[in-house]
């Protein structure tokens, strides 16, 4: 459990150029008594009053924090001003706030990432699985070998459960972190969720169900193709396919079973993301497109088309929602008076994002997690869009899941399962 000296952190700040003090960045060594480079290329103070950067209220509080200076997109629709990216400053992509720049200190040694770099201490590149200051790597945990499509805790277990491209679902005990069981699904995962003690999971032409606390084993039938999303909201359960359609299931508590409630047609393509809030449903697919369905009538009541490549994630957030894209771009949608969904923000990446994941870090801030096609895993404050850190993998990142206690968890293209966690206090990768 030792992630510093296992994970090549160590060495960080030695490699790292100096900072023009000029930038007002406050030494966290000093702050915590413990500083030791002399000279510091950071501030030995703490900042005026006036220039101290004012925080903001998480998005589920129900309130975003009042800014100055509020701006809106160029073109961006009527409504409230939009205080997304307010307060991103300058820093460079890829460093978080208060990093120093220069030297590739924020780029990984694909070498290390192989095992076989040869510099060691010499490697001008980065030898660590990511760059903060305020989480920690636990523990890889090893078998799959294939992409992990879905991370899932359902409740009442003491076991972590990921399925896989390779066919399989596998158990993990979150005690010891040993492998306990391995389920051959007979064809490749393309999706896996919990909803209380239930263990969803989407395969060809099919959702399997086990309810993890009874070892009942349901099959529903119904999909056309790979059944790529899965959610449950408003008392049901949805799964999006290969196909384009959307199909709903009721459960029953008096048979036991899940019995077929509706399906939604309006995608050309495979719907890869559904998630549910204040009675909509929203689902992005492949066809580029994000609909909105009101589960009062099952009807389509907008279909957006901002996006210009596969829209690869959706996020609800208060009164919010969030899309990503393999056009490299992250958009922030909001309900105008008309009741229409508008574009208010758009975060622009360097590659394409493949999805999103929201929770809040041991502070209680709200965090955006967000994978690109670069390998890598972006943190960002919201709704500033400050870069808090980065997390790097063999190669990218399909699953990322949320868990107890600061727990989240991430999988990778080659099997990897990693299992990290929030600091309670922030402390130098030293």
């Amino acid at each position: 459990m030792d992630a510093d000296g296992r994970n090549g952190n160590k060495r960080f700040h030695q490699r790292l150029a100096p900072l023009d003090r000029a930038n007002n960045n406050v030494c966290y060594h000093w702050r915590a008594g413990r500083c030791n480079r002399h000279p510091c290329p950071f501030l030995h103070s703490e900042l005026p009053p006036h220039q101290q950067q004012q925080q903001s209220v998480a998005p589920d509080g129900g309130a975003i924090a009042k800014r100055n200076n509020v701006w809106r997109n160029p073109g961006a629709a009527s409504g409230p001003p939009s205080k997304w990216g307010k307060g991103r400053g300058g820093g460079a992509v890829g460093r978080p706030p208060g990093r120093a720049s220069g030297r590739a200190s924020d780029r990984i040694c694909h070498y290390f990432l192989a095992g076989n770099c040869t510099y060691g201490e010499n490697c001008r590149f980065l030898h660590s699985w990511f760059i903060s200051d305020s989480f920690s790597l636990l523990t890889p945990l090893q078998g799959h070998q294939k992409a992990v499509s879905g991370i899932a805790l359902p409740s009442g277990s003491d076991k972590l459960y990921s399925g896989s491209m390779d066919e399989s679902v596998r158990a993990w005990d979150c005690q010891t972190g040993q492998c306990v069981g391995v389920i051959n699904m007979g064809g490749e995962v393309g999706c896996m969720i919990s909803e209380g003690p239930w263990l969803f999971i989407g395969v060809r032409n099919a959702v399997k169900a086990w309810n993890t606390q009874t070892a009942t084993e349901l099959s529903l039938d119904g999909p056309s193709g790979q059944v790529y999303s899965l959610v449950v909201g408003n008392e049901l359960l949805f799964a999006g396919t290969q196909n384009g359609r959307i199909l709903a299931w009721k459960f029953s508590a008096v048979g036991n079973c899940f019995e077929p409630a509706a399906f939604f047609d309006g995608h050309q393509l495979s719907v890869v993301s559904l998630v549910v809030g204040a009675l909509r449903l929203y689902s992005s697919s492949m066809d580029n497109t994000i609909r909105v369905w009101d589960l009062a009538t099952f009807q389509c009541i907008q279909t957006l088309t901002n996006h210009t490549s596969v829209v690869m994630s959706v996020l609800c957030w208060d009164q919010f929602l969030l899309s990503c894209s393999l056009d490299k771009t992250i958009k922030v949608w909001v309900t105008t008076e008309s009741g229409n969904l508008e574009v208010t923000y758009t975060h622009t990446e360097e590659h394409g994002v493949l999805a999103l994941c929201g929770m809040h870090d041991a502070q209680a801030k709200p965090i955006l997690l967000c994978s690109c096609n670069d390998n890598s895993v972006r943190f960002y404050d919201l709704p500033s869009f400050s870069e808090r850190g980065k997390i790097f993998s063999k190669e990218e990142v399909r699953a990322i899941q949320t868990g107890p206690g600061g727990l989240f968890f991430t999988g990778d293209a080659t099997g990897e399962l990693k299992v990290w966690k929030w600091l309670t206090n922030e402390v130098a990768n030293s």
